[in-house]
């Protein structure tokens, strides 16, 4: 059995408007890399960061607390040391922390056999979710393990369901060089919404979780639709009301915030449309003197994997665009 991995763990949007909490999706070409070595020191141990400012001190890094959480749990023969590649920024919207907490335990659990689940493996990473984000919730980790669309049925205990992802359902997003941490996103949130609201909420996520399941852009586009959390969060992201209205003249199905921002996604029918949508938010941004990226990519159903690859292709780390 291989001795040490590299893996690609991507980078995931949670939320995707109406499913605060419970819906994601995963990205194809935005994520970190990973190395994941087993070691005969027991324990676990964090050697190499490149790309982003973290902490080496195992308790206080997303990807340590998630590898202690299996670790303890399993009580292997063995220690491991994990090597991150940061291409997610911290801070961003699309699952930098998710990113991390999964890569440690899916390396850990191949070079061991593969003695856990998926669904087990989520439950170890929402430890290290949580040192991030100050609570248990699993909407990133769930599509980075799973792949595609994924529900969060139930974090306790822990129920995840595979949603379809429509063949042509391509995914264009924004992130603005500004950080808003998941932590203070949350705490501007209100504690009671109105009925009202609630009903709206709930009949738009049931309505586009039938349309993912049925390919029907049609219901897609009438359901993206966020009335309880975007009112708030949607405040600390500058220019994402005319972003939001660029990209849906432009051929956007809906719009939303990227997890907790400032990042901001979008879902479009066919890869034309994608581009026009790409266009769009560089026109709103590029006179905003705010530093962005812009990546467009496909659903990927198949979620963190295994690099067959060894050497590191950090070189190579470059984000779609970049002004």
């Amino acid at each position: 059995m291989k001795n040490d991995i590299k893996i690609f763990s991507p980078a995931t949007v949670a939320n995707v408007a109406c499913g605060f909490d419970v819906l994601g999706f995963c990205l194809d070409t935005i994520g970190d890399e990973m190395v994941i070595r087993k070691t005969d020191k027991k324990g676990i141990y964090i050697t190499k960061i490149e790309g982003f400012d973290l902490p080496f001190e195992t308790t206080l890094n997303v990807a340590g607390v998630s590898a202690l959480a299996m670790y303890e749990a399993l009580k292997p023969d063995c220690g491991f040391e994990i090597e991150i590649y940061k291409n997610i920024k911290p801070g961003s919207g699309i699952g930098s922390s998710a990113a991390s907490a999964v890569g440690s335990v899916f390396g850990m659990n191949e070079l061991l056999g593969r003695p856990y689940n998926k669904t087990e493996l989520t439950q170890f990473a929402i430890k290290g979710e949580a040192l991030a984000s100050k609570c248990e919730h699993a909407d990133n980790l769930a599509p980075a393990i799973f792949g595609g669309f994924t529900l969060v049925k139930s974090v306790s205990p822990l129920e995840i369901l595979e949603i379809p992802s429509p063949k042509d359902l391509y995914a264009t997003i924004i992130h603005p060089q500004i950080e808003i941490k998941t932590s203070e996103a949350r705490a501007i949130l209100p504690k009671e919404v109105p009925l009202q609201n609630a009903i709206k909420q709930w009949a738009n996520f049931g309505s586009l979780i039938h349309g993912l399941h049925t390919s029907d852009y049609g219901l897609i586009q009438r359901s993206l639709h966020d009335v309880i959390v975007e009112p708030h969060r949607s405040k600390l992201i500058p220019h994402y009301e005319d972003v939001k209205k660029a990209v849906l003249q432009h051929g956007a199905l809906g719009a939303g915030i990227s997890g907790s921002g400032p990042a901001i996604f979008t879902l479009s029918k066919g890869l034309e449309n994608a581009q026009n949508v790409k266009d769009a938010m560089e026109s709103v941004y590029s006179k905003t003197g705010i530093v962005f990226e812009i990546h467009m990519t496909r659903i990927n159903t198949e979620g963190i994997k295994v690099l067959e690859d060894r050497r590191l292709k950090t070189d190579n780390r470059k984000p779609t665009h970049t002004h």
